[in-house]
C-alpha cells in the first residue's frame, strides 16, 4: 500500500524543496500556461492565411464519350444545356467539356479560375469568343500557357479584365470526380494555396512525428499493438493526403504520377486490414465478452480480398469494391463498438469510437457522397482537423489502454505483495552463498528472524548439515520437486526439539526463490496415523493390516530351514460379558487380555487383534515346540486370575489354534489353517489348543487342491476332467450333417459336473490355461481317431482356444506338434478364437491361422460383434466362419435392432466367403427368424444341450436330437424350401482361402 501511495503523490518522493518546486513547475504550471495561451491564440488572433471568399461559378457541361469533339463542336453541343454548380463523372474517364463565364473581380488584380478537383488529370482551356487557346496542364506533363497546377487541381490566369470572360475547357478525370469551378483574385488564390501547403506540412509533420515516437516506444517495449498503431497513423496520414489532394508527395518528394493509381489502391487496401487488426488488438478482452467473432473474421477476410484486388483491378473498377467493402467494414466496426460500449462501458472503446467516427466520416465522406450524390457529405469536413482529431483520439484510446493495463498490473502487484505478506508458508529469496535477500513474515516467524536482520544470516545457520546441497539440487531440477529437511535444535525458535520442513525451490538467474513449510506437526501426525493404521486403537496391539504386514515381513517363501509359527486365539464366552455388562466392561477385559498375552511373549513376537475377541500371534524364528509352550502359558495367563472391572470379576477362557508354517505356504493359507485349528480347539478339546504341524492333513488337502490345477498341464488325463459335445445343425441340410462343439467339463468327488468357466478361471489364475487347452485338443483328436468310422456325417468339430494360449509360444509349438501327429483328422477341427483375442496381436493371429490352414484345419471367429468388431480386419484374417455373439441371438425377439445386426453379419459372412453360425438358439421363434435371415448353422438348446460323446455316436445327424415336434417339422420344411443342399462345411474352408488370397 505504501508503494501505491507514493505513486499517487509522486512529489513526496523528493526530499529537497527545490526538487519539489521544479517538479510542480514542470508537471503542472508549464502545461497549464501553454494550454491557456493556445486557447487565447485560437480565439483572439487572426489566421495568417485568412483570405476572401471564393466565388463559385455556374457552368454548362457535357461528356464526350467517344472523345470526338473539337472546341467548335463542343460549343455547339453546350448550347442549351442547363447551368450547374457541380458535375459528377460517375467514375467515367471520358473527356468532359464545360463552359463558364468568369467575372471581373478587381481592376487592380488578375482574375484566376480554379478547377479544384483532385481527380482531374488534364485540363485545356480556350476563350469561347474566338477559341483562342489559354494553355494546357496535366499532373504528368506539367503546364503551359496561362494554365498552372494549384493545390490539388488546376487554375487558368485570365489577367486583369474589366469585363467577364467566357471560357471553354476540356478535362479528363480518374476516380469519383466532381467538377466545380471557383473564381479567385490572384492574390487570394495564392494565399489559399499557401494555406493548403502549410496544412499539408503540419499534418504530415505532426502525424509522422507521432507515428515515429509510437513506433520507437513500441519497439523498445516489445508492444506490438503499438507498432500497429504507428502503422495505422501512417495510413491515416496517407488517406488524409488523398482527401486533400497532395498524396503525390511523400517526405517532401514527388511520387511519379503514373504510379499514383497503384499507390492509392494499395493505400486503401492496406488501411482496411490494419484498422481491423488494430481494432482486434485493442479490444481482445472486450470481444471475448461480447462475442461476434464470426463477424470480425468476415471483415478481416474481406480486407484481405480487397488488398489482393488492389493489385489486380484497374482503379476505376477498384473504387466500387472499396465502396462496398469499406461500407461493410464501417458498419461492422460501428456495430461492434456499440455492443462493446453497451456491455462493458469501456473508455478505450469510447475514445476509439470518437476517433473512428471522425476519420471515417472525413475520409469516406467523398466516396459515399460521390456514390449517392449527397453534396453535404461530398464537401465533408476540414481534412487536417479531422485527421489530427482522429489520430489524437486514437492515441487517447491507446493511452487509456496503457492506463488500464498499468492499473491492472499495479493491482496485481498489490495483491501479490499482500499474498506474500499474509501467506502462512514461508517464502524466501537466497543468494548463491545462502544469504537471505528477502523473507516474508511467515518465514521470519519460523526461523525467529524478527529481531535480527535476515540479510546477515545464511541458510546453513538454521538447518542440518547437507540441507544447502539438498536445496540446490531441488532448485536445479526445474520441476515440481520438493525435499524434506531438518532444522537445527536451538535455531528457528526451538530449544531442544528438532523441527522438520518441506522445501520447494527454483533458480531464478543468480538467486534461489523458494518456499518453506513447517511439517513437524504433520510428520508427528503421519507417524500417529501410520501407527493407527496398523494398530488396534483399543488394545494398542496390531490390527489385521499390521498382522498381515508382520506376516509378510517374516514370510518364509521357499527358503527351507527357517522357522515360523502362527497362533490364532479366540476368547470363550466373551460375548456373554458384552451382553450382560456392556461393551465398556468388554473393552476393559480385552485390554487386560492383551496385557497378559504381551507379558508372556517377547518383543520380537507380534500380537494382533483381528476380530472382536480374536487375536493372532506371530512367532518368528520359533519352532513349533517352543511356540506350543508359549501358547500353553498364554492360555494359563488368560484364564488364571479373574478380570477385575469395577466391582465385578470375570473368568475368561481361551482357545488357540497353532500352526507350523513351512516353506512354500502362503500367509493367507497359514492364517486360514490357524483359524480352522482354533475352531477345532473351541469345539471341545480339553487342553483348549489344536496344533497343526508340518504334516497336518489341512496342509495336505490344500496341497492336493493346488496339485489338481498343476496336474492340468500333465500328459495324462487330469482327474475328473471330461469332454461334452453340443450339436451344431445345418439349416440347409439338417439330416445330412452331424457337427458339434467340444465343451470342457469336470466331475467333482460326488460326481456332479463343474462348469468349464470355474476350471478355466482357476487355471488362468495359476497360469495353466495353456495346459488345459493342450489337453482338450489332444483328447478331442484321440476321441475322433477312435470313433472316426462312427461319424460319417461329421464335417467339422469346433474347439475353443483361450487368449492366454494363443499368446503362449510354447503352447503354439506343442499344439502344432499334436496336430502333425494326427494328420488327416486335423481337417475336421475348427478352432474358435474370439474377436478380442484375434485383434489383440493381429500378426500373431494371422500366422496361427495360416499354419492351421496349411494342415487343413479351419478357423471360426467366436462371439463376433461382442464389442471388438472391425470389418477392416476381416480381410486380414482368413477365417472360415463367423459365430455370431449369443447375446444378439438370445435377445432378437425383444430387441428388433438385433435382427438387423444379425442380418448384416450374415450378409457380411456370405460376401466374404464365410459361413455363419448362430449360438444360444433356445426357442422356435428365434430359429425361424435365423432361417429367414439365411444363417447357415445354429447351435443351442432348441437343438440339443451339451451331452457326453457316447450320445453323439448314437445319432446319424444333428436333427435327430430335436425333441420339440414344431421345431422338428420346421427344420424339415425349411430344408425342402431351400431346394438343394448347400456346399458342406468341409468345402467352404478351401473356398474362402481362395477368396482370401484374392483379397490380399
Amino acid at each position: 500500500m505504501a508503494a501505491i501511495h507514493n505513486r499517487s503523490k509522486p512529489v513526496k518522493r523528493f526530499r529537497s524543496p527545490i526538487d519539489r518546486w521544479l517538479f510542480r513547475f514542470s508537471v503542472y504550471l508549464v502545461p497549464v500556461v501553454v494550454a491557456m495561451v493556445s486557447v487565447v491564440t485560437l480565439l483572439i488572433f487572426p489566421n495568417q492565411f485568412t483570405v476572401a471568399k471564393r466565388h463559385p461559378l455556374h457552368f454548362q457541361a457535357i461528356s464526350d464519350r467517344d472523345a470526338s469533339l473539337d472546341p467548335a463542336a463542343a460549343l455547339i453541343r453546350l448550347n442549351g444545356t442547363p447551368q450547374l454548380v457541380q458535375y459528377s463523372t460517375h467514375l467515367s474517364e471520358a473527356p468532359v467539356w464545360f463552359r463558364t463565364t468568369a467575372p471581373s473581380l478587381a481592376a487592380n488584380d488578375a482574375t484566376e479560375v480554379e478547377l479544384p478537383s483532385r481527380h482531374a488529370e488534364r485540363v485545356a482551356c480556350w476563350r469561347a469568343s474566338d477559341l483562342h487557346s489559354l494553355g494546357e496542364a496535366s499532373h504528368a506533363e506539367g503546364s503551359r500557357g496561362d494554365m498552372r497546377l494549384v493545390k490539388a487541381g488546376f487554375a487558368v490566369n485570365l489577367g486583369r479584365t474589366l469585363v467577364p470572360v467566357e471560357l471553354l475547357c476540356r478535362a479528363t478525370f480518374s476516380g469519383p470526380a466532381r467538377l466545380s469551378i471557383d473564381a479567385w483574385r490572384a492574390a487570394d488564390l495564392h494565399t489559399s494555396s499557401a494555406d493548403f501547403h502549410a496544412s499539408a506540412g503540419m499534418l504530415e509533420g505532426g502525424l509522422l512525428t507521432l507515428a515515429v515516437f509510437v513506433l520507437i516506444t513500441a519497439l523498445i517495449n516489445r508492444e506490438w499493438s503499438y507498432v500497429m498503431f504507428a502503422v495505422w497513423l501512417v495510413g491515416n496520414l496517407r488517406l488524409c493526403a488523398n482527401t486533400m489532394g497532395w498524396d503525390t508527395q511523400w517526405l517532401d518528394r514527388t511520387i511519379p504520377y503514373e504510379w499514383m493509381p497503384l499507390v492509392r489502391k494499395v493505400t486503401f487496401g492496406c488501411y482496411y486490414p490494419v484498422t481491423a487488426a488494430l481494432f482486434r488488438q485493442l479490444f481482445r478482452r472486450e470481444l471475448k465478452q461480447v462475442g461476434y467473432w464470426w463477424l470480425l473474421r468476415t471483415g478481416q477476410y474481406l480486407g484481405l480480398v480487397m488488398l489482393v484486388l488492389a493489385f489486380v483491378l484497374p482503379y476505376r473498377h477498384f473504387i466500387p469494391v472499396l465502396w462496398g467493402i469499406g461500407s461493410f467494414g464501417l458498419s461492422m466496426l460501428i456495430f461492434l463498438l456499440a455492443v462493446i460500449l453497451m456491455r462493458t462501458h469501456s473508455r478505450v472503446a469510447m475514445w476509439y469510437s470518437a476517433s473512428l467516427g471522425v476519420v471515417l466520416f472525413a475520409m469516406l465522406s467523398e466516396v459515399i457522397g460521390a456514390a449517392f450524390g449527397i453534396k453535404a457529405l461530398a464537401d465533408g469536413v476540414n481534412a487536417v482537423t479531422a485527421a489530427l482529431m482522429s489520430s489524437m483520439m486514437a492515441a487517447l484510446a491507446i493511452a487509456e489502454q496503457i492506463r488500464f493495463e498499468r492499473a491492472h498490473r499495479r493491482q496485481a502487484q498489490v495483491e501479490l505483495r499482500n499474498t506474500y505478506d499474509v501467506t502462512p508458508i514461508g517464502l524466501f529469496t537466497l543468494r548463491s552463498d545462502g544469504s537471505f535477500v528477502r523473507a516474508n513474515p511467515a518465514l521470519r516467524t519460523m526461523l525467529d528472524l524478527q529481531g535480527v536482520g535476515h540479510a546477515h544470516r545464511r541458510w546453513q545457520d538454521f538447518f542440518e548439515f547437507g540441507a544447502w546441497a539438498k536445496l540446490e539440487a531441488v532448485a536445479a531440477e526445474r520441476r515440481d520437486a520438493e525435499v524434506e529437511i531438518r532444522g537445527v535444535p536451538g535455531e528457528g525458535g526451538t530449544v531442544n526439539e528438532a523441527r522438520y520442513y518441506l522445501v520447494k525451490a527454483i533458480r531464478s538467474n543468480e538467486l534461489i526463490e523458494g518456499s518453506l513449510q513447517d511439517i513437524t506437526e504433520r510428520s508427528h501426525a503421519l507417524e500417529q496415523l501410520r501407527f493407527m493404521s496398523e494398530h488396534d486403537p483399543l488394545t494398542g496391539s496390531l490390527n489385521r493390516r499390521g498382522v498381515e504386514k508382520a506376516l509378510n515381513r517374516h514370510a518364509l517363501g521357499d527358503v527351507p530351514g527357517r522357522l515360523l509359527s502362527l497362533a490364532y486365539v479366540d476368547l470363550d464366552r466373551f460375548k456373554l460379558v458384552n451382553d450382560l455388562f456392556g461393551h465398556r466392561a468388554g473393552d476393559e477385559v480385552l485390554k487386560q487380555v492383551t496385557q497378559r498375552i504381551q507379558a508372556v511373549v517377547s518383543s520380537s513376537e507380534k500380537v494382533g487383534r483381528v476380530g472382536g475377541d480374536e487375536f493372532i500371534i506371530v512367532f518368528p524364528d520359533t519352532s513349533i515346540e517352543l511356540a506350543t509352550g508359549l501358547c500353553h502359558a498364554i492360555i494359563d495367563a488368560i484364564r488364571g486370575a479373574p478380570y477385575q472391572v469395577g466391582n465385578r470379576a470375570f473368568k475368561i477362557e481361551a482357545s488357540i489354534g497353532l500352526v507350523e508354517v513351512t516353506a512354500g505356504i502362503r500367509t493367507h493359507d497359514a492364517v486360514s489353517a490357524a483359524d480352522r485349528a482354533c475352531r477345532e480347539a473351541k469345539a471341545g478339546r480339553q487342553d483348549r489348543m489344536v496344533i497343526y504341524g508340518r504334516d497336518a492333513s489341512v496342509f495336505r488337502e490344500r496341497a492336493e487342491e493346488l496339485k489338481l490345477i498343476e496336474t492340468l498341464g500333465g500328459d495324462l488325463e487330469p482327474l475328473g476332467l471330461t469332454l461334452f459335445m453340443q450339436p451344431i445343425m445345418s439349416l440347409s441340410a439338417p439330416g445330412q450333417s452331424l457337427d458339434f462343439e467340444v465343451l470342457l467339463r469336470m466331475r467333482g468327488p460326488d460326481g456332479t459336473l463343474i462348469p468349464a468357466p470355474k476350471i478355466i478361471q482357476a487355471a488362468e489364475r495359476s497360469g495353466n490355461i495353456a495346459a488345459i487347452d493342450r489337453w482338450v485338443v489332444t483328447t478331442t483328436l484321440e476321441w475322433l481317431q477312435r470313433h472316426r468310422a462312427e461319424l460319417p456325417q461329421t464335417r467339422f468339430v469346433c474347439v475353443n482356444l483361450s487368449g492366454g494360449s494363443l499368446n503362449d509360444e510354447q503352447f503354439i509349438e506343442d499344439v502344432f506338434a499334436v496336430l502333425a501327429r494326427f494328420g488327416p483328422l486335423v481337417e475336421m477341427l475348427c478352432f474358435e478364437i474370439t474377436e478380442g483375442v484375434a485383434l489383440h496381436d493381429l500378426d500373431n493371429t494371422r500366422r496361427f491361422i495360416a499354419r492351421v490352414h496349411e494342415l487343413g484345419g479351419k478357423i471360426a471367429l467366436d462371439d463376433f460383434g461382442a464389442g471388438y468388431t472391425s470389418f477392416n480386419y476381416l480381410k486380414e484374417l482368413s477365417a472360415d466362419a463367423l459365430k455370431i455373439d449369443g447375446a444378439f441371438i438370445k435377445s432378437m425377439a425383444s430387441h428388433p435392432a438385433n435382427v438387423a445386426i444379425v442380418e448384416a453379419i450374415v450378409a457380411l459372412a456370405r460376401n466374404l466367403g464365410m459361413r455363419s453360425i448362430a449360438e444360444w438358439v433356445e426357442d422356435y421363434n428365434t430359429l425361424a427368424a435365423l432361417a429367414e435371415l439365411g444363417v447357415d448353422y445354429v447351435q443351442g438348446y432348441v437343438i440339443a444341450k451339451p451331452m457326453p460323446g457316447e450320445r453323439i455316436l448314437g445319432a446319424h445327424n444333428a436333427a435327430a436330437f430335436i425333441e420339440d415336434a414344431q421345431v422338428r417339422a420346421f427344420v424339415g420344411g425349411n430344408a425342402r424350401r431351400r431346394g438343394a443342399l448347400d456346399e458342406d462345411f468341409g468345402g467352404f474352408g478351401s473356398e474362402f482361402q481362395r477368396t482370401g488370397s484374392d483379397l490380399h
